[in-house]
């Protein structure tokens, strides 16, 4: 029997499971240094073969829609952390301030690349469009992120994003992503037919960071400092963020006079936060205590996407297979224009039109 879209992924499980573990065996002495040297290894490893998968073809193919991407961009990197600012005072309230810091660095962060594509072509919208906005936002992030980190969340948390952090960042993950793409002619193909090689190190590198990550603020008493309130009212602070974003793209694209395919791909591609993105920025960018707090937001915000946007782009479709279903003999009679005259019957009578 196929599972319910609004129950977790078994990805979804992986990550509680993992942050169970951390909770009651934290990794700590030299079996944590030995995960954090592991975890960096398979960041670099993951973004490597990102790069090396990116088709340029499909890119170039979709980069002609530029007010397309200024929207999705523009949503991404402007109305995101908009939104988490000026919500502040209605958020803050609902959370403790570490669990806030969490919820701008989300606001922050690039969008998905293969779950934005993915949902577009369930919703059958613009797929061209899709893969360069979303492999766009991705690169844009590792620029962008960590300027947005030392504006706006960094004099929230007390800590500071230096420059150092930057560079870190870009070593660590444009380096790797910039010479898979390089190697792309070579080793494409290969990775192309592997994609579980690729499905493998994109999770198992996630889990690793979130197990290093959530071992540290174990070890610094996060759940101490985190109470079930706290939790409970992080699951608000999501669900009102996701449905802002949702229907600020919706109405945005709309406004703006895009068609349907383009309205799908701005609403899945501006809407979504990219945990594979999200959680190894963050290792970067905060003191390793302080992680697991800052990356608790954007994990429950990555399966309310998922579980929502599942639901919305089978809606999308099932719209597009009505419209698609409409007889073109109906469309071509409903389209044909009439032209006031006197009825045939009435012409073979010799009677007058007009009476």
């Amino acid at each position: 029997m196929a599972r319910s879209r609004f129950l977790p992924d078994n990805f979804t499980l992986m990550l509680v499971a993992t942050v169970t573990v951390a909770s009651f065996l934290p990794a700590s002495g030299d079996i944590g240094h030995f995960f954090e040297g592991l975890t960096t290894f398979a960041i670099g490893l993951l973004f490597f073969l990102h790069g090396a998968k990116l088709s340029r073809e499909a890119v170039l193919g979709g980069i002609t829609h530029w007010r397309l991407h200024l929207l999705v961009f523009g949503a991404t990197f402007v109305m995101f952390p908009l939104l988490g600012l000026a919500m502040k005072p209605v958020l803050s309230p609902l959370v403790t301030p570490e669990l806030y810091t969490g919820v701008l660095f989300l606001c922050v962060l690039p969008a998905t690349v293969q779950s934005a594509i993915a949902f577009t072509s369930m919703a059958r919208g613009n797929i061209p469009a899709a893969v360069c906005s979303a492999s766009a936002s991705t690169l844009l992030g590792v620029f962008v992120t960590p300027i947005l980190v030392n504006l706006l969340v960094t004099p929230h948390s007390g800590s500071s994003a230096s420059l150092d952090a930057i560079g870190r960042i870009l070593l660590q993950l444009m380096a790797p992503f910039l010479a898979g793409h390089l190697l792309r002619p070579w080793i494409g193909g290969w990775i192309k037919k592997r994609a579980s090689v690729l499905t493998l190190v994109d999770r198992g590198s996630i889990l690793l960071v979130v197990y290093t990550a959530f071992s540290a603020a174990v070890i610094e008493g996060l759940w101490k400092q985190v109470p079930l309130s706290a939790l409970a009212g992080l699951l608000v602070v999501c669900a009102v963020i996701l449905a802002l974003a949702l229907a600020i793209t919706t109405w945005g694209s709309r406004a703006l006079g895009f068609d349907k395919e383009d309205e799908i791909t701005i609403v899945f591609c501006g809407s979504k936060k990219s945990l594979a993105s999200g959680i190894p920025m963050a290792k970067v960018l905060f003191a390793s205590h302080a992680v697991g707090a800052i990356v608790l937001p954007l994990m429950l915000f990555h399966q309310m996407q998922l579980m929502v946007c599942a639901v919305l782009a089978q809606r999308y479709a099932r719209r597009r297979a009505a419209a698609d279903a409409v007889p073109p003999a109906t469309v071509a009679v409903a389209a044909t224009p009439v032209v006031a005259g006197p009825a045939p019957e009435a012409i073979q009578r010799g009677a007058s039109p007009l009476r």
